[in-house]
């Protein structure tokens, strides 16, 4: 099994600058905990109110608010989409605003069978 590796930088609200390195077996257990750590020292990314005007927005806000850490597909993003904001939409536009994300860095794209999977790129993690 590859060892893997995951790095956060971070700064405070004071300006304090934070490097933590996680190497070897990284779990998502693991990782929950640094999360909980840095919400302890009251390390947060700043709470903006989102702009949700276009479907871009939306379909980034659903990616942000239910799949931080995790895989997701366009159609788990549908469901949501359609429950969080009570408007139908295609999916065929779900799965061009995802690839337009994965273009832009902000999610990793797989193709997994017929489907492709996405992941957001919050966390470098770099298998060896």
């Amino acid at each position: 099994m590859a060892k893997k590796r995951i790095r956060i930088d971070m700064e405070d609200s004071d300006g304090a600058k934070y490097d933590i390195k996680l190497e070897g077996n990284v779990t998502r257990e693991k990782v929950l905990k640094i999360f909980e750590m840095m919400d302890l020292m009251n390390i947060e990314e700043e709470q903006q109110t989102p702009n949700l005007e276009s479907v871009g927005s939306k379909i980034w806000h659903i990616v942000d608010k239910f799949f931080p850490m995790g895989k997701f597909t366009s159609t788990n993003i549908l469901e949501k989409y359609e429950d969080e904001f009570n408007e139908p939409i295609k999916l065929s536009v779900i799965s061009t605003y995802l690839a337009r994300f994965s273009t832009k860095g902000k999610t990793e794209r797989t193709r997994n069978g017929r489907e492709w999977t996405y992941q957001t790129i919050k966390i470098s993690q770099k298998q060896q």
